[in-house]
């Protein structure tokens, strides 16, 4: 069963900083590279930031270069993606899913940068 979920998103000022959490299944996470993507109502879901399977390289999208880091945890499952200075055009709802990604999405969690 390929499960994926997501947490951590929340309201947040201009310049703050959050910390998502993926937690996917074995059949998904297990040997695979893992992106972190966000989607803003009426856009296509963009990747923001990938890491290799065994955190060798990392990706990011030039909007999120120098503020964003991917990271992982194999041992659980498990992708970071850490969020600092974060800007109002950074809210979106964020998913997490391999990379490049499968076609089976979880819940996402909602980022709003606003204040």
């Amino acid at each position: 069963q390929v499960q994926l979920a997501e947490s951590g998103g929340a309201l947040v000022q201009p310049g703050g900083s959050l910390r998502l959490v993926c937690t996917a299944s074995e059949n998904i996470f297990s040997g695979n590279n893992m992106g972190w993507y966000r989607q803003i109502p009426g856009k296509r879901r963009e990747l923001v930031a990938g890491i290799h399977k065994r955190s060798l390289t990392a990706y990011y999208d030039p909007s999120v270069k120098g503020r964003f880091t991917v990271s992982r945890d194999n041992a659980k499952n498990t992708v970071y993606l850490q969020m600092d200075n974060l800007k109002s055009e950074d809210t979106a709802v964020y998913y997490c899913n391999k990379w490049p990604a499968t076609d089976y999405w979880g819940e996402g969690t909602e980022v709003t940068v606003s204040g």
